[in-house]
């Protein structure tokens, strides 16, 4: 049970696709289908804000938004919000606008908009919720490169603004080795692989791949690569204070009776040292 098994209790399909007779391979919409569930994320940004902050969430900046699915539901959620999407791949932008934009109504795609550039420069206006979701803000790997981020979201947020992150670990996501499991996608079913290939426990240095495999057997390898460092919760929540926010708080995954991950997620102080763990850190610029 490594990472793979880790992102399929919080991240399952989060929308129906249309039935389809014959599979055609595209890696967005095998990576949509496997590793996403937006849909998940929206209550549960919107079920915690709420909380914090006493008022619904309007604006939301989604960084690292690759197809911008999750800005997508977010403003189909509630006619009054807003969403700015930031990636620095211009293609996979291009395919979020195409694929995921420009499906939705035009009163929901007015209100979101995508913004090709690095997200440590900022996008302009305060938002009420900043997301840094499917573990992409790893790629610093150094603590002056983090520190830096979270300041820049700490400046990026409104009075009561809150920031989203995930996380993950445990000691199998330290360890070489490569996981599958099949997905549905309409009358079809492709296999999703999960490869850890690399980790230095020196500098917690990681290499990660995704590949697929097609209904027909073909093998589409490294659809998708992460060289991250594998950053701790005790790190990230300390740069977190660091930098200003006055609030953080820790959702773990819950188990059933018989250990299996549920997808639901519990704000939590301790737990229990999970081999293959999944959480949530919340960081509300307000205590």
């Amino acid at each position: 049970m490594g990472k793979e098994s880790q992102q399929t209790s919080k991240k399952k399909p989060s929308r129906k696709r249309p039935a389809r007779s014959e599979f055609v391979y595209d890696k967005h919409i095998c990576y949509q289908q496997s590793v996403q569930n937006t849909e998940h994320e929206v209550q549960f940004i919107h079920r915690v804000y709420r909380r914090l902050a006493g008022r619904p969430a309007l604006r939301l900046r989604e960084d690292f938004c690759g197809t911008a699915l999750l800005s997508c539901d977010w403003v189909e959620y509630r006619k009054d919000r807003e969403a700015v999407g930031v990636d620095l791949d211009s293609k996979v932008l291009a395919w979020g606008q195409k694929h995921n934009v420009l499906q939705l109504p035009e009163t929901s795609r007015s209100r979101i908009r995508l913004v090709h550039g690095d997200v440590r420069d900022a996008a302009e206006g305060l938002f009420d919720v900043v997301t840094a979701y499917n573990y992409s803000y790893f790629v610093f790997k150094t603590r002056a490169e983090m520190r830096a981020y979270f300041a820049l979201v700490h400046s990026a947020l409104a009075q009561d603004g809150v920031f989203f992150l995930d996380a993950y670990g445990g000691y199998e996501a330290q360890t070489p080795m490569t996981e599958q499991r099949a997905v549905p996608l309409g009358k079809e079913k492709f296999t999703y692989i999960w490869e850890q290939a690399l980790f230095n426990p020196i500098d917690n240095h990681v290499v990660n791949y995704i590949h697929f495999r097609s209904p027909d057997g073909t093998l589409h390898k490294r659809a998708f690569t992460y060289d991250w460092r594998l950053w701790q919760l005790v790190e990230l929540r300390e740069i977190l204070a660091e930098v200003g926010f006055a609030r953080i708080e820790t959702y773990w995954e819950t188990e059933d009776e018989e250990g299996n991950p549920t997808g639901t997620f519990r704000k939590a102080t301790r737990a229990e040292p999970d081999p293959g763990w999944n959480a949530y850190l919340v960081a509300s610029k307000r205590s």
